[in-house]
């Protein structure tokens, strides 16, 4: 693709997604592309930030549970993820983290199945997913069998009970189609479980519409929610009644302020709730979802489709000697592009030097997340030269950048 500089500029002016960036802040000079690893900071987080620190924490304290209506965040920062993922309001609540939440569904959805120990999942899935899932069927008798991508729905059996898979892979950026599959599941007799930790903020979803039961997703990718910020969970409506969780807390209880000895379970997906909501990561993963505010989906998406399809013309003539591994129709892949390469901690070092950060997945795989709400053309078209300019020159190859032991 012969696409100039000036041309990039052109695409970012007619936008119409161009003001979204303007509130994030960016460093100067700076390629962000691992927004699909911490998104970057929303401007209203750090005023939101300081209001409930020194305002609804410093001055009204603990009345800020009702005054302020601490007490409904949970519930409120979900029902406003809902939306983004094709939920109803009272189908998602934000608690704990994925690998929490995932044993919270394992367990409870597990003694509905009593008859079907097989909890199934893919090889090469995110590795929380895996790890937890392995502690989990301990805890409930059931056994954990993974097999290769391709043979998922080959795999499901009587047997079958749990199905467990992340929408889209971590690392390639492969999609599954999540009506088929989790059709195919139902008709076997299984319970499908999602991880939308790389689909929700990032791709169009309809949850509701696609017949999903159980999911969980990240709060601190695309809903830019910060630094370890609290996860979600779904429950299907249909469900919520029928499932009890084996990790149980005092707000997961139907009336927590009484203080009973015996566990109830709260209505609704609120049972799922354990200990108390931690509110400044709360406020700042609301102010990450409220970043989407007035954006289309559809929009945020077409601008995926074309910030992916202009790197991966761009990487192919530039980069040849680069292999992209992520899917080329749309419909099959998510927002972020990885290319594999024998040296790609190298290059992606070299790339965070010159500005442009990316990130690594071993053993070979460099990474680029696509963000459209910050994300803008002339920096794909930048990022791009400054790979090639690494790899024609062999830059990856000064010994600072073999350098091992860092998060990216």
């Amino acid at each position: 693709m012969n696409l100039s500089l000036e041309e990039a500029r052109a695409l970012d002016e007619a936008d119409p997604l161009r003001a979204y960036r303007d509130r994030f802040l960016l460093p100067e000079g700076l390629i962000y592309l691992d927004g699909n690893s911490l998104g970057a900071l929303p401007k209203e987080t750090v005023r939101i930030q300081q209001d409930v620190v020194l305002n609804e924490w410093g001055n009204s304290l603990i009345r800020s549970w009702n005054d302020h209506r601490w007490i409904e965040a949970p519930k409120r920062v979900g029902a406003k993820i809902a939306a983004l993922i094709g939920a109803r309001p009272h189908e998602v609540i934000v608690a704990d983290s994925v690998t929490v939440n995932l044993f919270k569904l394992i367990t409870a959805a597990a003694r509905l199945v009593p008859e079907r120990p097989v909890l199934l999942s893919e090889a090469g899935n995110f590795h929380t997913d895996l790890h937890v899932a392995s502690g989990a069927v301990d805890a409930v008798g059931m056994r954990l069998e993974v097999v290769e991508r391709g043979s998922v729905e080959a795999a499901l059996c009587p047997e079958t009970g749990l199905l467990l898979l992340t929408h889209v892979h971590y690392k390639s950026g492969a999609r599954f189609d999540m009506h088929a599959v989790t059709a195919r599941a139902k008709a076997a007799g299984a319970l499908t479980i999602w991880d939308l930790s790389h689909s929700a903020g990032a791709v169009p979803l309809d949850l509701n519409s696609d017949g999903a039961e159980l999911a969980v997703g990240c709060g601190y990718k695309y809903l830019n929610g910060g630094p370890g910020a609290p996860a979600f969970l779904y429950v299907a409506e249909h469900l919520q009644e029928k499932l009890v969780p084996m990790l149980r807390g005092w707000m997961g209880h139907a009336a927590p302020f009484e203080f009973s000895d015996d566990y109830v379970p709260a209505p609704g997906v609120s049972r799922f709730l354990a200990g108390t909501p931690p509110i400044l990561s709360l406020k700042a993963l609301e102010s990450g979802v409220d970043s989407f505010r007035g954006a289309d989906i559809g929009e945020i998406w077409a601008k995926s489709v074309a910030l992916f399809d202009l790197f991966a013309a761009l990487a192919a003539e530039r980069c040849p000697s680069l292999e992209c591994i992520s899917p080329g129709e749309a419909e099959r892949r998510g927002s972020h592009i990885s290319f594999r390469h024998p040296h790609a901690f190298e290059i992606c070092q070299a790339l965070i030097a010159a500005g442009v950060i990316g990130d690594f997945r071993a053993p070979d795989v460099v990474r680029f997340g696509i963000t459209p709400l910050y994300l803008g053309y002339e920096d794909v078209w930048t990022a791009v030269e400054r790979m090639a300019e690494i790899l024609d020159t062999e830059s990856w190859r000064e010994p600072r950048f073999a350098v091992r032991g860092k998060v990216t």
